[in-house]
């Protein structure tokens, strides 16, 4: 059974994007190997990289750190994604669905991190009421 990291929705979406823009970058002209197909292949796999890097820091200040980086790499790669089918080297269908997706990973990011933001605000709130009684 998958525990933490694992269990974290955006890291299993973000995974599965690093793979998918793998598969559609194969296919690109061979001229664009150390261009458009390295820099999609590095943006999308730092998007993971960072999630499940701040998955595991210890402050709610680092982890939202590593997720905004996540966050820059996501739409870094999406944007890469949509000029890559204005120049023709994957059809703007498949370029629209791999950006759609990245974009309920961003919406997905942002609400983990209201997630954290709220999770810490009330852990400070049970501490102040712990020391005023």
């Amino acid at each position: 059974m998958a525990t933490g990291l694992e269990n974290l929705w955006i890291y299993k979406l973000a995974e599965d994007l690093e793979v998918e823009v793998y598969e559609v970058t194969k296919k690109f002209p061979k001229d664009e190997i150390f261009r458009s197909v390295d820099q999609l292949r590095r943006s999308s796999a730092s998007v993971s990289d960072n999630i499940a890097e701040s998955y595991h820091k210890t402050t709610v200040k680092e982890k939202i750190r590593f997720l905004s980086i996540a966050k820059g790499e996501s739409e870094e790669t999406k944007r890469g994604l949509l000029k890559s089918a204005r120049k023709k080297f994957l059809s703007e269908e498949v370029a629209k669905n791999i950006a759609d997706k990245y974009t309920i990973l961003l919406k997905g990011t942002n609400a983990y991190i209201k997630f954290l933001n709220l999770n810490e605000i009330e852990k400070k709130m049970k501490n102040e009421n712990k020391q005023s009684n």
